[in-house]
C-alpha cells in the first residue's frame, strides 16, 4: 500500500513539474501573458483567486492571462501586460 501511493505521489508530483515547464517553455519561445482579454474559462494558468487553468469567471478578467505572440497584446482592446 505504501508503494501505491508514493508512485502516486511522485506521479503527482512529475505531471505538476512538466505543466510548469510547458507554460515557461512557451512564454521562452517569443510569447508573453496578456491579462484582461480572456473569455470565460479560458485563461491558461491560475488567478489571483484560483490555482488552475480554465478557471477565469467572466470574460475580460483582470487577473487572468492567455499566453500569445509578443508585441499582439498592447494591440488587444484591455490587453495588458500585467495583471490588475
Amino acid at each position: 500500500m505504501k508503494k501505491i501511493i508514493k508512485t502516486t505521489l511522485l506521479s503527482v508530483a512529475l505531471i505538476g513539474a512538466n505543466l510548469l515547464s510547458l507554460e515557461a517553455s512557451a512564454l521562452a519561445k517569443g510569447m508573453e501573458k496578456c491579462y484582461g482579454v480572456v473569455k470565460s474559462g479560458q485563461n491558461d494558468c491560475a488567478t489571483k483567486t484560483s490555482s488552475c487553468a480554465g478557471s477565469a469567471k467572466k470574460d475580460s478578467q483582470d487577473d487572468a492571462f492567455i499566453a500569445m505572440p509578443k508585441g499582439l497584446c498592447k494591440k488587444l482592446v484591455n490587453g495588458n501586460l500585467t495583471s490588475s
